[in-house]
């Protein structure tokens, strides 16, 4: 089993890369393997809505995004971390989100999601929140842990010294581990839920 661990902070060796490296460690005792990708420094700019990615089977920015898709497409599981900037998530990992999602067309269901976030004081639950989004337009489960997954530190390497946050993190890889374990065995014993077809409608007609 692998589980991608995406980076959106600008800083690859700061708090987020903390916060997912007691992560990784715990995925690796249960026999996970993890791979970590820094997307928060480079230059990811946003869906521009063309829908190339329809006829080419692709982002039309042939970047990061491009790079990551076929290991989303091979991974278990995906474990988002981000700086809190305006009670949300960075820029630059919402662009690159963007258009993972919505420019691959593979079946996302049953893949497990979680994210993880950390800030100085506020705006963690907000982010949290907004992060989640992704996954469950998805079809894919959300690991929980003990609580909210937030981390508090300003300086890079100050979240070390949260305590109770470095648990949450614990915690929430032993769960997705177990929730990632046991999908896998459901899938062979039932396989995954029916897809059921229909029309795409708005509020406007």
């Amino acid at each position: 089993m692998k589980v991608l661990l995406i980076n959106g902070s600008p800083k690859a060796s700061g708090n987020t890369a903390l916060a997912l490296k007691e992560m990784a460690a715990v995925f690796a005792e249960q026999g996970i393997e993890t791979e970590t990708i820094h997307v928060g420094s480079q230059p990811i700019r946003g869906c521009i809505a063309c829908n190339g990615c329809a006829k080419k089977g692709k982002c039309v920015f042939d970047d990061m995004v491009n790079e990551v898709a076929p290991k989303f497409e091979a991974a278990d599981g995906i474990v988002v971390g981000s700086p809190v900037y305006y009670a949300g998530p960075n820029a630059t990992v919402t662009a690159f989100l963007d258009r993972l999602f919505y420019s691959t067309s593979f079946d996302k269901t049953m893949k497990v999601g979680a994210c993880a976030v950390v800030c100085r004081r506020g705006g963690a639950s907000a982010a949290f929140d907004r992060l989640n989004k992704y996954f469950t337009i998805s079809g894919m489960p959300v690991a929980s842990s003990r609580y909210w997954n937030s981390v508090h530190g300003m300086a890079p390497g100050e979240a070390a010294q949260d305590e109770e946050g470095l648990r949450t993190m614990r915690t929430l890889a032993r769960n997705m581990a177990f929730l990632m374990k046991s999908i896998a065995l459901g899938k062979e014993a039932f396989g995954l839920p029916e897809a059921e077809q229909g029309p795409f409608t708005n509020f406007i007609r």
